[in-house]
């Protein structure tokens, strides 16, 4: 049997402003110590009410799914004025003491409805939550050092693997950011890290910064990228054709697609990214 995707309610305990765009949400729920785990990057979704609902409809898993494939398809099938927004996150951290579980919300300013929500949550505040689930885990490839590169929404994420590397890996880290005080506080890493920011009130491009860096990714001989889908297919592709490392070696996952959201359908690259993403050989 296969282990299904979790759905459950989890509430606000509390909110913090970890940067002016930056808020650190914690939540919790009675199903968080089953379905959270000891390991880095780990990936869910979380579902927004729509305007006029004091909390979302969520999708009702059928009693036979047993891999939980077929949660999308309830989805689909709310009503879509009633059916909430929904959009990937990373779990920060989780706090088995206190089952609370972090994530953090960039505040990008606009109308979005995860912008929208994060700006104004409060304790007692209910979201639906898809996953996490140990299906979709995928380990990072083997390194000496190891490149980690993305924009703020990918910095949860790479504050995880910091975390967890060996202390045999060491890390350089490149990290895009709206300005000088939108960078959080990374975690030290065992092997030891080095951090570069790239300010885009100063005209910077992660893909452009990484393109100059000289003996910082002399060495490196894998990488995780992450963020705007195009930023990553561009880093990725300089990487392996550029640089020279393997295929396999390099992790990347667009998270958000520019004048696009999770709402919109996948593109014709979109598919072929996430199918070369399966297979990397």
């Amino acid at each position: 049997m296969g282990q299904a995707l979790p759905v459950t309610w989890v509430r606000v305990t509390d909110v913090e402003r970890v940067t002016p765009r930056t808020a650190r949400i914690g939540f919790t729920a009675d199903e968080l110590p089953g379905l959270l785990e000891d390991r880095p990057d780990q990936q869910m979704k979380l579902c927004l009410p729509r305007a006029g609902q004091d909390a979302p409809r969520l999708p009702e898993p059928e009693a036979d799914d047993a891999y939980g494939m077929r949660w999308y398809e309830a989805f689909l099938a709310i009503p879509e004025p009633e059916r909430p927004w929904m959009r990937s996150f990373t779990v920060r951290s989780y706090d088995r003491v206190r089952n609370v579980m972090a994530v953090d919300f960039v505040l990008h300013g606009d109308d979005g409805p995860a912008s929208r929500w994060g700006a104004a949550a409060r304790p007692g505040d209910v979201l639906g939550m898809v996953g996490p689930s140990s299906l979709y885990a995928r380990p990072l490839p083997a390194a000496r050092r190891l490149l980690l590169a993305g924009d703020e929404t990918a910095l949860p994420a790479i504050a995880t693997l910091l975390e967890a590397l060996p202390a045999g890996t060491g890390t350089v880290v490149y990290a895009e950011v709206a300005g000088a005080e939108e960078e959080p506080p990374l975690p030290p890493a065992a092997g030891g890290a080095e951090a570069h920011w790239v300010h885009r009130d100063r005209g910077g491009s992660l893909v452009e910064a990484v393109r100059a860096a000289g003996p910082p990714l002399d060495a490196v001989d894998a990488a995780w990228v992450a963020g705007e889908a195009s930023a990553v297919r561009a880093l990725r592709r300089h990487l392996v054709e550029d640089r020279g490392l393997p295929r396999a070696s390099v992790e990347f996952s667009g998270y958000w697609r520019r004048a696009l959201t999770q709402d919109d359908a996948p593109t014709e690259e979109d598919l072929a990214w996430a199918a070369e993403r399966t297979d990397r050989a």
